[in-house]
C-alpha cells in the first residue's frame, strides 16, 4: 500500500495493521533462518510497510501536539 492509503485509515486500523505485519515479519525471519524463504525481498518490503505506517502515525502525533498548545493558549 502507499502512504496515501494509510493516511485514509484510522489510527486503530493502523495499529492493528502494524501488529499483523510484525507477526508476518517474524514468520519471514523464521523462514529465512531455516532456509525456506522463497523471496528474500519480502522481508525488506514488510519492513518498509511497517515504516510507512509508523511514519503516518508519527505525523498524526505531531499534528496533534501542534494543535494542543493553540487550544491551551485560548
Amino acid at each position: 500500500m502507499k502512504a496515501s492509503e494509510y493516511r485514509e485509515m484510522s489510527t486503530d486500523e493502523l495499529e492493528l495493521k502494524i501488529q499483523e505485519l510484525e507477526k508476518h515479519l517474524f514468520d519471514l525471519r523464521s523462514q529465512a533462518a531455516t532456509e525456506k524463504l522463497q523471496d528474500c525481498k519480502s522481508v525488506i518490503n514488510t519492513r518498509r510497510e511497517i515504516a510507512r505506517i509508523k511514519t503516518v502515525l508519527r505525523q498524526r502525533q505531531i499534528e496533534a501536539e501542534r494543535q494542543e498548545p493553540a487550544v491551551k493558549g485560548k
